[in-house]
């Protein structure tokens, strides 16, 4: 009797399971997406579980393509949870125009994921909101635009660093090897030449330092282990990618800083050689007028340079290993782009006013931007207040991701979606047309800030490159065996692969 009384004694009462059953119910709701307080009705998604959300549901290593699969069932605005972390999924050009274009303000905010903290703790220019961000993006915007973007000066930058580019292509006399590291640093000095006031030699081991580390961050940051420190940010310690990106950004930073000093020490208001010196200048100005509030402090300028350098580097140059890639799986397309620059430029150098004139190399470039698709899912957003939002509410400070590889790939918008093909850039008389479904540098507030400058090394460094060189696969490797499957990072790289540059002219 003592022990049935004991076991008595454990078994808990009415009102305790009531309570227990209650706060399941609750905790079900809200990861559910049912809103306990609003009636409204919000976008739809998978079932939810507790604390893994849909991650059970999701690749990711790529999950934007779980994205487009869930569009199927769900439609163009769609709700997924990352762990506990509710999101909507925009997809479709229409829907993602009509949120990033026309809706811009409501969805113009950026939303901060604990590893993008970790770079920036809200300063800087890609992961900052408010007052930091207009700021810091109207002064970069104003001063990439000073040192030449999109103008004269920064063309000449570029034919520059192509000469640079084509000694080392050169060396290889025609034998295979991996354009990864030359297009890296080609395009990255462009980016640096504006920042730091020059450009670096190929072999300065810190140079090449710091492209790495740029490369290895963006890797590091798509992967499957940092998409989970993102939602369980304790793990961090235990994963290795974790700890290589913290080792990766202080030396990033170490490197920023003493470049920075370096800069300050032979300072000349009369002679401005690149963004860090209109920020230094900028940054004594208003510390002389007693501003206590700037804006302008050493957090800002080391976190912003390492935006421009990284962004400025990584794109552009993924994009050019791409579009080389591309042209010696399909040979004919390649020997239609040297045929029209033959043609049209000759033997002399081509320049930025070229492109009217070469409508179909202009056509190539876009469609490799286009099936490249670097950016699949853009940089996170967030509402910046409650969004009433096709049919459905949108709670304020609710992460969204546009999808841009949902645009890109828009079956309505496009006539061959999944294959290689410029002529959707091209009208029945072969001359060049803008498509409005052609966002790869996304749209709205936060278009990306470099996007001129983008356009013009892709069309100086593409045609240069075309009208010096034949690109080949190595010896023995068909056309047919080259593969596009995309490595796994946050920008999409090309598989490794090696290629044949054979000098066309001297």
């Amino acid at each position: 009797m003592a022990v049935l009384g004991e076991l008595f004694l454990l078994m808990p009462s009415t009102a305790t399971l009531l309570s227990a059953v209650l706060l399941l119910l609750v905790f079900y709701m809200i990861f559910s997406g049912v809103n306990v307080e609003k009636a409204e009705k919000e976008p739809p998604g998978p079932s939810p579980l507790p604390i893994l959300g849909n991650l059970l549901q999701l690749d990711l290593k790529r999950p934007y393509l779980t994205f487009c699969e869930l569009s199927k069932k769900y439609g163009s605005v769609f709700t997924v949870y990352l762990g506990h972390k509710k999101v909507i999924i925009l997809y479709g050009y229409k829907t993602v125009k009509q949120a990033l274009v026309n809706r811009a303000e409501e969805f113009g905010d950026r939303d901060i994921t604990p590893i993008f903290h970790d770079f920036s703790k809200g300063q800087g220019i890609l992961f900052s909101n408010g007052d930091n961000w207009k700021v810091m993006r109207r002064f970069a915007l104003s001063n990439l635009r000073d040192f030449g973007m999109g103008k004269r000066g920064v063309e000449e930058k570029i034919i520059e660093e192509m000469r640079y580019l084509k000694e080392v292509l050169e060396k290889f006399k025609g034998k295979p090897f991996d354009t990864n590291q030359p297009l890296n640093w080609a395009v990255s000095n462009i980016i640096s030449s504006i920042v730091y006031g020059s450009r670096f030699d190929y072999e300065d081991s810190r140079f090449q330092g710091m492209v790495r580390r740029a490369n290895e961050n963006l890797r590091l940051t798509g992967s499957a282990s940092i998409q989970i420190y993102n939602l369980y940010p304790f793990l961090g310690p235990w994963l290795k990618a974790w700890r290589q990106l913290r080792r990766n950004i202080e030396s990033n930073f170490k490197e920023i800083k003493e470049r920075v000093y370096s800069l300050k020490d032979t300072l000349d208001p009369e002679d401005c050689r690149g963004f860090i010196d209109s920020f230094l200048l900028r940054k004594q100005s208003e510390e002389a007028s007693g501003k206590t509030d700037t804006l302008f402090h050493e957090w800002n300028l080391f976190t912003s340079v390492s935006n421009l350098f990284s962004a400025g580097t990584d794109t552009t140059s993924t994009t050019m290993r791409w579009a080389l890639l591309l042209i010696i799986k399909y040979p004919h397309i390649q020997d239609r782009v040297q045929e029209e620059i033959d043609r049209v430029i000759g033997s002399r150098q081509p320049v930025a006013d070229d492109r009217k004139n070469l409508p179909y190399t202009d056509a190539v470039i876009h469609e490799v931007q286009r099936l490249a698709n670097i950016i699949p899912m853009s940089l996170p957003h967030t509402t910046s207040c409650d969004v009433h939002f096709e049919g459905f509410f949108i709670k304020k400070g609710t992460t969204v991701i546009p999808l841009l590889m949902s645009v890109l790939r828009d079956e309505n918008e496009w006539e061959t979606p999944y294959t290689f093909n410029p002529g959707h850039f091209l009208d029945e008389k072969g001359q060049f047309v803008k498509r409005d479904a052609f966002m790869p540098f996304s749209a709205g507030r936060r278009i990306c800030l470099g996007e001129s400058l983008a356009k013009m090394e892709l069309f100086l460094f593409f045609t240069s490159l075309l009208q010096h060189f034949r690109f080949t696969p190595p010896p023995g490797v068909s056309e047919d065996e080259l593969d596009l499957t995309p490595v796994v990072g946050f920008t999409l790289n090309p598989p490794p692969h090696q290629l044949c540059a054979i000098v066309r002219r001297p």
